[in-house]
């Protein structure tokens, strides 16, 4: 089954746009997207075409990015002090407010036009309609992005404990897992898999965090807890230092492995939801957990040097963990046709 055949031959231009999207930013998540079912994945590319497009909305710096799962929001630029919203800061806010307005009009049954925004926004609104998926999910979604944003006034360039960094994280990343799973599919009662999707989106959002340092540095950004960091000496004026001079610091290094064991405790959390999944997408999800976390290994292996070099996963780890998953999604989808109904 292509991933189209189910749906209304109107949608299908807004549909591959989003795919579009996905297979340009998202190369982890669109591998691992490719691994899905037909008839889920159109679903899966119009929340990612969504979470792009509000990014793009705001991003006032369009450098191309990978993404990921979790798309990424530290892309607003600020002035050299990080104090005060620059006019492009200004025009970003007021877009993301007019985007919000036109999304929560959309949502109500509104019509849309033919422009890109809006054919992603079509898609979406199908979507949502077809598996009844809650629309306070978006609004968090730009409650977080607006955290990203200065000059609003959720507007946090700084965070100073988990627990602070928590409430960006869930309309960044656990809101993710959560629109995902009536796509996906459950085993079990959908309420039970919550927990492991919210676990699941903030593992992948901090693993973003600790791979991207020294990006979002560049943008007067630092998501890692900086309670976290000054446990071990690590203040600001170190990661400037380490970012412009090139030269690493065990201080940094012995912060970066706690962090990283930190987020390793996320995924192990996370992981049990993998199997209360429908059999048919784990393949797919299975892999997504494995490259993120092995973006991990590669920072362990680079000498922890992300203010110097961004981590990846090369391509022949990408194609060698999904090949075999790739082949178990076929088996299971032939199983399950061949297996009569209860």
């Amino acid at each position: 089954m292509r991933e189209l055949d189910k749906i209304d031959p109107s949608l299908h231009d807004a549909y591959r746009l989003c795919r579009d999207l996905n297979e340009q930013h998202g190369k982890t998540y669109f591998l691992a997207t490719r691994l899905l079912p037909a008839d889920k994945r159109a679903g899966v590319h119009a929340l990612y075409g969504f979470a792009r497009m509000v990014d793009d909305t705001v991003d006032v710096d369009s450098g191309d990015s990978e993404s990921g799962y979790v798309p990424a929001l530290s892309s607003v630029t600020v002035d050299s002090t990080g104090t005060s919203p620059t006019e492009a800061d200004r025009r970003a806010s007021a877009k993301l407010d007019l985007f919000e307005a036109r999304i929560r009009d959309a949502l109500d049954g509104q019509p849309l036009g033919e422009s890109r925004s809006d054919l992603v926004l079509r898609a979406l609104v199908d979507t949502t309609a077809r598996y009844s998926i809650s629309h306070d999910y978006y609004y968090a979604f730009l409650h977080s992005m607006r955290m990203d944003i200065p000059g609003t006034k959720m507007f946090r360039s700084r965070y100073r404990t988990m627990d602070e960094l928590s409430e960006y994280m869930y309309g960044s990343a656990a809101v993710i897992g959560l629109q995902m799973l009536p796509i996906l599919g459950t085993a079990t009662d959908r309420d039970s898999a919550a927990g492991p999707a919210v676990a699941l989106g903030e593992a992948f959002q901090l693993t973003n965090f600790i791979r991207d340092m020294g990006e979002d540095l560049d943008r007067d950004r630092i998501y890692l807890p900086t309670e976290e960091l000054n446990a071990f000496g690590v203040d600001e004026g170190l990661l400037r230092n380490c970012r412009v001079t090139g030269r690493s610091d065990v201080r940094l290094e012995r912060a970066l492995a706690h962090l990283i064991a930190h987020t390793r405790a996320v995924y192990r959390t996370a992981e049990p939801g993998i199997d209360m999944l429908d059999p048919v997408v784990r393949p797919a999800m299975r892999t997504a957990f494995v490259l993120y976390g092995d973006i991990l290994r590669a920072v362990e292996d680079g000498g922890y040097r992300v203010l110097h070099k961004r981590a990846h996963v090369s391509q022949r780890r990408r194609m060698s963990i999904a090949a075999p998953r790739l082949a178990e999604t076929g088996w299971i989808s032939l199983r399950t046709l061949l297996t009569p109904a209860p």
